[in-house]
């Protein structure tokens, strides 16, 4: 009897080696197209087409090596977000959310002040917009304040602030991340995290206006979320920035996927991964910047040879 229940279970345990290969394809197939997998597959291949002179007219994020990882010391416990880089002083500005501060610091990562702001509730990014000037966006307060900088300044109060309805209040915790000034076309750029995922333009906005952010075509972006975003002020092309997806992007002027970076450990010099990314910048010479959640700040540059 029990020789017939094994010839019988046999093929039954043949069945299931042959649909085991299957149910794990089948299982990568769709954890894949969930973390975008796909997508990030499909800009490798579009990476490898690109031609020598569409290489050079890029930023060409492939070429870019960790050159400094540092702690921002202080910031551990606060929650860095955004990052931005001001021409006029050679300064990055970065702003935390559980304690609410827009922080200077010096290319290598030296903090150089900290300015204290009230009535923020979430800020999530800051950029420089090339007039002395700075826009904060506070993302619970669904907002976007503009102040100008002095070298006395110690704290700055929204109330005191011109500022602006940016609309999505249904969005909570999960609206707009990235702010970015592009100077080329002279308008705002707003990343929106996710539920929906999606860019929006904005025209700098005048004293008592109403802003509308226009939504850009950003439903094929393979990413996951948006964290952050800058814009490279020689070529005028977007760089994205994904912390869910550990990936940075370069999009062109017409929004089309150019090059990118994956932030996994071992990869662009990385000795460990990059595992919270909140902000990236870039200086008038081409040197990236990022900040982790934790204080973790890297510079990359690019080093390799065309």
């Amino acid at each position: 009897m029990s020789a017939l229940s094994s010839a019988a279970r046999a093929p039954r345990r043949r069945a299931l080696r042959l649909l085991l290969p299957l149910l794990i394809v089948v299982a990568l197939l769709v954890v894949g197209h969930l973390w975008r997998w796909d997508g990030q597959l499909r800009l490798y291949w579009h990476e490898r087409a690109l031609g020598e002179a569409q290489r050079t007219a890029s930023i060409w994020l492939p070429d870019y090596r960790l050159v400094l990882e540092t702690t921002l010391t202080g910031l551990e416990e606060d929650e860095a977000s955004g990052l931005t880089w001001s021409p006029q002083s050679n300064t990055l500005f970065t702003v935390t959310g559980k304690t609410p501060l827009l922080v200077e610091l010096a290319p290598n990562g030296a903090i150089l002040r900290r300015i204290r702001l009230d009535g923020f509730a979430n800020p999530e990014a800051v950029e420089d917009l090339g007039d002395g000037r700075l826009a904060i966006v506070d993302e619970r307060r669904h907002r976007l304040a503009v102040a100008r900088l002095e070298p006395d300044t110690q704290s700055l109060n929204l109330a005191d602030l011109p500022s602006y309805d940016l609309g999505y209040a249904e969005a909570g915790n999960k609206g707009f991340e990235g702010l970015a000034w592009d100077p080329q076309a002279r308008r705002l750029l707003l990343a929106k995290e996710r539920s929906p995922l999606g860019l929006f333009s904005l025209p700098l906005p005048e004293a008592g206006a109403a802003v509308v952010p226009e939504p850009l075509p950003s439903e094929h972006l393979p990413v996951r979320d948006l964290s952050s975003v800058a814009v490279d002020p020689r070529s005028g092309h977007v760089l994205l920035l994904s912390d869910e997806s550990r990936l940075l992007l370069e999009l062109d002027r017409q929004g089309q996927p150019r090059s990118f970076i994956s932030l996994l450990r071992g990869l662009h010099g990385l000795p460990h991964g990059i595992d919270q990314a909140e902000g990236v910048a870039m200086d008038a010479a081409g040197n990236l910047y990022l900040v982790e959640e934790s204080g973790r700040f890297y510079v990359f540059s690019k080093t390799a040879a065309r």
